[in-house]
């Protein structure tokens, strides 16, 4: 570290003090003042963004032998941890588990505490505490560093006062905001995002929601559920990016359940007198305690020193997840993970990501063999067409890879198998009155899958092994010899085949 003078506005004279930062002191020899202190850093990796994807690219890196900060100005663990993935499927567990037991052991008549609910919930994120993830950065051996982080120039990183200078790698890991369109009046309602409809302390006594994706339809199902009176609006079908069935069972179950669901329409203006007004623009008007806005994300790309590169909004990425962007052409230094790169805005995917930029970047620094073609090590190959996701309402909608319209728009050859999962016998034991469909994209030419989704109770832990037969391209012939065991659910696999062999 350097101690820096400035003496009467004649200059600066340096002195040797310490090892690491700088100390600029100002005003007359016999009288100087304090005026700012910079702390100056040297890693090889800096991660920008300590929510799961950033975690695991430090760990990678780490792992790697590669000395790594994470910078992170909010919780470690980021949102999936706070404010989505975990605090979501708390809410949703026990109406879920409720019901389970609803339809295999007749009525329950304890009901439901929405109190413990909440409590349960308020524990999965331990209390909004981030203290054991700082304690497993600690373990790892990667210096967490807390603060807005700022990219000053290629390979240096400045939060607040610590100056970074960086080896080898920045990776962008910022994940994304909720996205609030400009509907008149909203910014003077206070309404929730995702934040507040998974981390409130109270049951609303009635809730409008404006979306029909994932968030607005696992939202429904949470809050109805707690005693909730919902509102659901969409103004297109719900889950438009899944199959068109998927969409419509879980608008019947929406319902089953006492969500008044409108679709088709979209809000004009909203206000709020206590309760919250929506108007429509077909002429309804809606009255509720609270409104949830959840209609879609949008970077987390903003003052974080990326317009010095000609970069804002979603960052484009090649495949081994380095920034499209010329000051990597000569050398490789920044790349970008996880929803900021608009590949697949999920946690398991951006996880995915993040173990291939991080070993990527660790083989570049120490000048190893780098494997980039499809499927390769160092590559992302399955954020194209094998994209894994699990939608956790009631029924679960669980898919991977192409549906039938998006095979058909990238000009494939195919052929769709369908076949009801309650007539499986695994499914008659699961439940009394089981509900479910599958649907499998078969390419025809070379005779592989390239997308399954099933809806039903618990078909999540049946996609692990249709994501297996997407990736892994195994062939149909093959998977004949794969055989289910009885009587479990997964004996739709046999129907499926069954059925495209007819």
């Amino acid at each position: 570290m350097t101690s820096i003078f400035r003496l009467g506005g004649a200059g600066f004279i340096t002195k040797p003090f310490g090892s690491d930062c700088v100390t600029i002191i100002a005003g007359a020899l016999y009288h100087r003042r304090l005026v700012h202190t910079i702390h100056r850093k040297m890693f090889d990796v800096v991660v920008i963004g300590a929510g799961p994807v950033g975690e695991n690219v430090a760990d990678r890196a780490s792992q790697g032998g590669l000395k790594v900060a994470i910078v992170e100005n909010e919780l470690i663990g980021g949102e999936c941890s706070y404010w989505a993935c975990m605090p979501s499927k708390g809410l949703l567990r026990s109406g879920i588990a409720l019901r389970a037991a609803e339809h295999v052991a007749g009525p329950i008549t304890n009901g439901i505490s929405a109190q413990k609910v909440l409590d349960r919930r308020n524990e999965i994120v331990g209390n909004w505490s981030d203290k054991g993830q700082e304690s497993w950065l600690n373990n790892a051996g990667i210096e967490l560093i807390r603060g807005r982080a700022e990219i000053v120039g290629v390979k240096h990183v400045r939060v607040g006062s610590k100056d970074i200078t960086v080896n080898h790698a920045v990776v962008v890991a910022t994940g994304s905001d909720a996205m609030i369109p400009p509907i008149p009046g909203i910014q003077n309602v206070s309404p929730w995002t995702n934040r507040q409809a998974t981390g409130s302390q109270k049951v609303p006594e009635s809730l409008v929601i404006v979306g029909g994706g994932v968030v607005a339809c696992e939202m429904a199902t949470a809050w109805s559920t707690l005693g909730s009176k919902v509102i659901l609006t969409s103004r297109s079908a719900l889950l438009e990016h899944m199959e068109p069935f998927a969409g419509e069972m879980i608008a019947e179950s929406l319902k089953n359940l006492g969500v008044d669901v409108r679709l088709g329409i979209s809000p004009t203006s909203v206000s709020r007198d206590g309760n919250v007004t929506v108007k429509f623009d077909d002429g309804s008007t809606v009255t509720a305690t609270e409104i949830l806005i959840a209609t879609g994300r949008k970077p987390r790309s903003h003052n974080i020193g990326l317009e010095q590169f000609g970069i804002s909004g979603w960052i484009p990425v090649d495949e081994t997840l380095l920034v499209k962007n010329p000051t990597n052409d000569r050398e490789p230094w920044l790349y970008a993970t996880g929803d900021i790169n608009h590949r697949a805005l999920l946690t398991h995917q951006g996880k995915y990501q993040a173990r291939a930029a991080g070993d990527v970047i660790v083989a570049r620094a120490k000048g190893g063999k780098l494997s980039t073609e499809p499927w390769g090590y160092h590559v992302a190959t399955a954020d194209n067409e094998c994209v894994t996701q699990v939608i956790f309402t009631d029924p679960e909608v669980a898919s991977v890879g192409l549906t039938e319209s998006a095979a058909k728009k990238k000009g494939y050859n195919i052929r769709v198998v369908e076949y009801d999962i309650g007539s499986v016998a695994g499914a008659y034991v699961h439940a009394d009155g089981y509900k479910g469909k599958a649907k499998a994209i078969v390419d025809e030419d070379r005779h592989v899958l390239l997308g399954v989704t099933f809806v039903g109770p618990d078909v999540a832990e049946l996609l692990h092994s249709a994501t297996i037969a997407v990736v892994g391209q195994v062939p149909i012939q093959r998977l004949w010899h794969a055989v289910p065991a009885f009587p479990t659910i997964s004996e739709i696999w046999l129907r499926l085949l069954e059925t495209y062999g007819r």
